[in-house]
């Protein structure tokens, strides 16, 4: 690369981070509590909640931390990678909320990868696309109890599954 693009790069970086919301980390303390919450136990220093046996296993990992709903509590996206419990997807989610008392609750999961969209539901609590295998992918809404099908859609257009 050049230095010119170099430079143009490093210059967007700050820009990407105030536009997604500021990233953030969490302490030891919480970072256990929301693998808990998930479902996750930790096993020989990884944290699982499938007990995949097959080769290319990925243990649990938090993939993205930040405040999702604008209630000033962070939400933590957890992955876990494997085909044994995840299908030819190979990849599982879940989407966990600390609470104003400190508590963490698990809020979605399921097969699949999840993007955040522009779109919200109630709450503030952003639509959810879940990617995967194929060219047509659901999106969740929240409805105030719980994540549901809002829509199908590819590369931001209507489609229908088949």
């Amino acid at each position: 690369m050049k230095l010119k693009t170099l430079v143009a790069i490093a210059a967007l970086v700050p820009l990407s981070t105030t536009v997604l919301g500021s990233p953030l980390t969490l302490s030891a303390a919480d970072e256990a509590a929301a693998f808990k919450a998930a479902g996750f136990t930790l096993k020989d220093k990884r944290w699982q909640a499938c007990d995949d046996p097959t080769p290319g296993y990925t243990p649990g990992a938090i993939s993205e931390v930040r405040d999702l709903n604008g209630d000033g509590q962070p939400e933590a996206v957890i992955t876990e990678g494997g085909t044994f419990c995840h299908g030819n997807t190979g990849v599982g989610y879940s989407l966990v909320s600390k609470q104003a008392n400190g508590s963490w609750k698990l809020v979605t999961s399921g097969t699949g990868i999840i993007t955040f969209l522009s779109t919200t539901g109630v709450g503030g609590w952003p639509d959810i696309e879940i990617g995967g295998p194929g060219f047509c992918f659901p999106v969740e809404r929240w409805n105030g109890r719980k994540y549901a099908l809002q829509r199908h859609q590819y590369e931001g257009k209507p489609c229908r599954r088949k």
